[in-house]
């Protein structure tokens, strides 16, 4: 009896340590094989920054913006390849036509509500035509994608202004990410959960390329969440079609893919579907209200598109035998981003109610359990 007593204790005490951990592979859980960044987020990718506005006023406005810049220099002088792929279009991204047709990105990245769509755009036009070389611009390709945090958010009020997306591209910065109840994911649900920003990356070996991808995601959709193939929904009695969640699992996600790689439009289009297909493995259903949304570029100056660029181009690119290795790091990155963004995320009260976080007790004990964690 005293030795049970005494492992229960110690065990207590454990999981209070890593629930103080603020990172879901903190604890010592890892998601895949393949090895992180420094950071494990979107930003070992070299050159690419993020920056957060978090808006939390009175007890209705939890909302926010996420600008991804994928490198410090003239974006529109110094387009990067890109490519998207549209999982379930149930959403609001703009700018996805012009980069599917052209193939690349001139423009940050920046992530908010649905309904501040229009105020992101303003405010990416601004940016761009005040860097030093636009005068002259005539036509801006501003994308910004959204999902839709109605609930927790006043979304109606539309308190997002140009001069917040300003704001976080000014604030942008390479290192570590936050996660969770920030920015963009402010007031965003996943799973029936507190959902919000997370993000990862992974190093590819060097007989691979030695390449970095990073990951960063806005989750905000639902379904029956599974982590390393334990089925956490039910056995939480929290999921899709269960009796305890009236959740459509609508809202969406958004996720956004850099990488060092040289790789082109057409590729960079695979490497999104397989990024897509993470959602899945956390048990994401992809509802009919809910819009999923991949965009993946490559900052490797080999394959960037100078705005003046020759009629010729000469690049030197990934052959479709050397993508598979990058397949499998972003379907790792993104499934440990989702997760991520859970375990960072926090309660919070706001327009409609309050959202719970993920009770990461109860998810360290069924891991433990099935024998993840000793």
């Amino acid at each position: 009896m005293k030795t049970y007593l005494l492992s229960g204790f110690l065990f207590f005490f454990f999981m209070q340590n890593l629930l103080a951990q603020s990172r879901f592979r903190d604890t010592g859980l890892t998601i895949g094989i393949l090895k992180t960044g420094s950071w494990n987020a979107i930003t070992d990718v070299p050159g690419v920054s993020v920056g957060h506005v978090t808006l939390i006023r009175g007890d209705s406005v939890r909302t926010g913006v996420t600008a991804i810049v994928p490198h410090p220099g003239n974006l529109f002088q110094q387009k990067v390849p890109a490519a998207v792929f549209v999982g379930n279009g149930f959403g609001k991204m703009a700018g996805i036509s012009q980069i599917n047709e052209l193939g690349n990105l001139e423009t940050p990245i920046v992530l908010t509500n649905t309904l501040s769509v229009p105020a992101a755009m303003d405010g990416l036009i601004s940016h761009t035509l005040a860097q030093p070389g636009n005068e002259r611009v005539r036509s801006v390709n501003a994308v910004v994608g959204e999902t839709n945090d109605g609930f927790l958010n006043d979304i109606a009020g539309r308190h997002v202004k140009p001069e917040h997306v300003l704001d976080a591209l000014k604030n942008a910065k390479s290192g570590v990410v936050a996660e969770g109840n920030v920015g963009a994911g402010t007031g965003t649900v996943c799973f029936g959960w507190k959902g919000g920003i997370g993000t990862s990356s992974r190093v590819l070996p060097r007989k691979s390329g030695g390449y970095t991808l990073g990951v960063l995601v806005q989750t905000n959709f639902g379904g029956v969440l599974e982590i390393k193939g334990v089925p956490l929904g039910v056995e939480l009695g929290k999921y899709f079609l269960g009796d305890q969640l009236n959740d459509p699992a609508d809202g969406s996600c958004l996720v956004v893919v850099a990488t060092d790689a040289p790789i082109t439009a057409r590729n960079l289009e695979r490497l999104a579907k397989r990024a897509w297909s993470a959602l899945a493995r956390v048990g994401g259903i992809a509802s009919n209200g809910s819009g999923e949304y991949v965009l993946v570029f490559s900052t490797n100056e080999k394959v960037r598109v100078p705005l003046n660029a020759p009629n010729v181009q000469t690049l030197e690119e990934l052959s479709n035998e050397a993508m598979s290795p990058l397949f499998l790091a972003v379907l790792e990155a993104t499934e440990e981003a989702i997760i991520n963004a859970l375990w960072a995320a926090r309660t919070l009260k706001g327009h409609h109610g309050t959202i719970e976080e993920l009770p990461r007790q109860k998810v360290l004990e069924r891991m433990k359990k099935r024998g993840w964690l000793r």
